[in-house]
């Protein structure tokens, strides 16, 4: 499968990290460091190692799973674990897992000691096709995802579908949404074929599609200025369900649930506030409410919604900005909504599984 450049940097696709070596093997790095969580360093550093025919040269950095531990706090701990290890500006560090690890993994990275290099193999679906790719970093603050991040291109990116088997459906479900995603703004007829997929089947060229996308798109915006905002459809909304679902629900939704939920409410903004015609908001919300398990979101929970919203980094001049889709395919972005229609949204989606 073709290699894919983003920004001169190399996207390796089913290489069984073969290139890798070739790095790990040059004498460039005077330490290398594979940072993960437990849950990955136990399922998926076995058949790194494996990979890398059972390279031990690196020191792992470990820390919890899950969103809630992306915050500053663990970031310093990993900064003076690194400290510790004798670390110096020409360590690389490689951040083995999902979008977590990916995320603050590069952010820590990318400020330690004004920036060292970094490679992402990402070992999650959603992970694969969105947080490895485009060089954005972060760190949630205040239960608000992403508030504090850097843009910093990792030196590479290899994604190997392998990983994929380690992951129960409900994970591939989420990376779908991402997928989804990228069909609804950017491509019809991608689309159109994820919707006769059976995510839990997810393929090595589904993946590359979705990956182009976001790589065709980030290159062009590399500092989301414009049309990069396109890849936030179904995130305004999507991000304060995420949140507020992690401070609430003893069972909270995963990043695609959430943001399955958030396309379903954007594609109705996206017919009442644009171009979307009714019949492909109908079909938009089949597919979602075909995949995604049904979630009520609690008139009571309205105005913390909206609060989170308003938190949201992409807004401007105090405005709730959205990315809307105009037709299945093609997405517009820096739309102004007001609270009422973002509450109608929200509402057409409670509707959609009476």
């Amino acid at each position: 499968m073709d290699t894919l450049n983003s920004a001169g940097r190399n996207i390796y696709f089913e290489t069984r990290l073969t290139p890798l070596i070739s790095i790990l093997n040059s004498g460039r790095y005077s330490k290398v460091f594979v940072f993960a969580d437990s849950n990955t360093a136990e399922v998926c550093l076995p058949l790194f190692r494996e990979m890398l025919d059972d390279f031990t040269g690196f020191d792992l950095i470990e820390t919890d799973p899950g969103e809630e531990n992306k915050s500053i706090d663990f970031c310093i701990g990993i900064w003076k674990t690194l400290l510790d290890f004798g670390a110096d500006r020409k360590c690389l560090m490689i951040n083995l897992g999902g979008g977590v690890i990916t995320d603050m993994g590069g952010f820590v990275a990318s400020t330690y000691k004004r920036g060292i290099d970094f490679i992402n193999i990402p070992t999650t679906l959603l992970s694969q096709v969105d947080a490895s790719v485009g060089g954005k970093t972060g760190i949630d603050i205040d239960n608000v995802k992403n508030m504090v991040g850097t843009f910093a291109l990792p030196q590479s990116v290899f994604i190997e579908t392998a990983f994929l088997d380690t992951l129960p459906e409900r994970e591939l479900l989420s990376g779908f949404a991402e997928m989804i995603k990228h069909g609804l703004i950017r491509d019809r007829a991608y689309y159109e074929t994820l919707k006769a997929t059976d995510y839990r089947k997810i393929t090595a060229p589904a993946i590359y599609r979705s990956v182009e996308i976001k790589n065709d798109v980030v290159t062009e915006d590399p500092r989301e200025k414009g049309l990069r905002k396109i890849l936030n459809f179904g995130h305004t909304i999507g991000h304060a369900v995420e949140t507020y679902s992690l401070i609430h629900d003893e069972k909270p939704l995963t990043h695609g649930e959430a943001i399955a939920i958030g396309m379903a409410c954007e594609a109705w903004l996206s017919y009442t506030c644009n171009t979307l015609p009714q019949q492909e908001l109908e079909d938009v919300s089949a597919c979602i409410l075909a995949l995604y398990p049904a979630y009520e979101i609690k008139e009571a929970s309205f105005e913390e919604l909206i609060s989170l919203m308003e938190s949201d980094k992409k807004n401007e001049d105090g405005q709730i900005m959205f990315s809307l889709l105009s037709t299945i395919g093609d997405c517009g972005f820096n739309y102004q909504v007001n609270s009422e229609d973002i509450v109608s949204s929200m509402t057409y989606y409670n509707s959609l599984s009476k």
